[in-house]
């Protein structure tokens, strides 16, 4: 069977920065003037190691498609992280906000498949794919996790793919809050309105939970290279240009402080001694994971 072609959709740009697929990062030039002293404090730095650590090992050797903008952080500590690694084209990127599907029309919906398609997500790859995929994202109630997985398990039974075999491979990540340890204490995906999760093998939906002003930090406070994408905006035909906004400068300079990092020697092998903390690490896609990181970036 021919796999079905669809274009790529028009897509917020973002600077590369680090190096992938023989390519080079991007030149920022004067992009970053005036931004100061942008490094990310210890504090930070650490706490964010920590949850990265704990997602590479829940994740069980999964492909990574960050949706949104809330972990970019993560993932520009982990491009460099694996730099040159032959992981970073496991780094996958759904650079969508705003997703509730309510007044969706026929429009949206095909766009939301094109986006999908091209963080490899389209049903008849996801059928064919030898690893496994996880969506991460940070989650207050899990409306986005839900909207996604129903468009797409929609599209996956129009297209008559095999249901059991997706969804062996298809995992949610949800960095969430700290709450207590109390059985009692209220889950999003044990919520009513997210019953499409008990369709999934048990552990395929996960949360790595994070103080409140850390959470907060990821989700709202930390300026993002780009600016939101909901769906109104999808079929601009600009949002393809490089978008210059007032913090732009910070924001590039300080996800470029975060890709040095994730170079260096001190942040990898923290990643790998905290995911050897988890009870995940002893399986084999984890141990390759370490095997990688223990490498480090190399000249391609």
């Amino acid at each position: 069977m021919t796999p079905p072609v669809h274009p790529a959709p028009p897509q917020r740009y973002r600077w590369r920065l680090a190096s992938y697929d023989g390519i080079a990062p991007d030149r920022l030039g004067a992009l970053t003037d005036g931004a100061g002293d942008t490094r990310p404090h210890a504090r930070f730095l650490g706490e964010l190691t920590a949850c990265t650590a704990k997602v590479l090992a829940r994740a069980e050797g999964a492909d990574l498609v960050f949706v949104g903008r809330s972990l970019d952080s993560m993932y520009d500590l982990l491009t460099g992280a694996f730099e040159h690694s032959g992981w970073e084209g496991r780094l996958l990127r759904l650079p969508l906000s705003g997703l509730c599907d309510d007044d969706w029309g026929p429009a949206e919906r095909h766009r939301l498949r094109e986006h999908l398609a091209a963080a490899g997500l389209e049903p008849y790859a996801l059928a064919r794919r030898a690893r496994p995929i996880a969506l991460l994202d940070v989650v207050h109630q899990g409306t986005t996790f839900t909207t996604v997985h129903r468009q797409l398990t929609d599209w996956i039974e129009e297209s008559r793919e095999p249901w059991p075999v997706i969804r062996r491979k298809l995992r949610y990540i949800g960095v969430t809050e700290q709450g207590t340890t109390s059985p009692r204490h209220w889950r999003w995906q044990q919520d009513r309105a997210h019953d499409w999760v008990r369709t999934l093998p048990a552990g395929h939906v996960v949360n790595v939970s994070l103080d409140s002003r850390m959470w907060s930090e990821l989700a709202d406070r930390r300026p993002k290279v780009t600016p939101g994408f909901p769906p109104h905006q999808w079929f601009d035909v600009e949002t393809t240009t490089k978008t210059r906004h007032r913090h732009l400068a910070h924001a590039l300079a300080f996800a470029k402080a975060l890709v040095e990092a994730g170079r260096s020697r001190a942040v990898r092998d923290e990643l790998i001694r905290l995911m050897a903390r988890e009870p995940g690490f002893a399986g084999r896609e984890q141990r390759r994971l370490a095997l990688a990181l223990r490498a480090g970036p190399r000249t391609p």
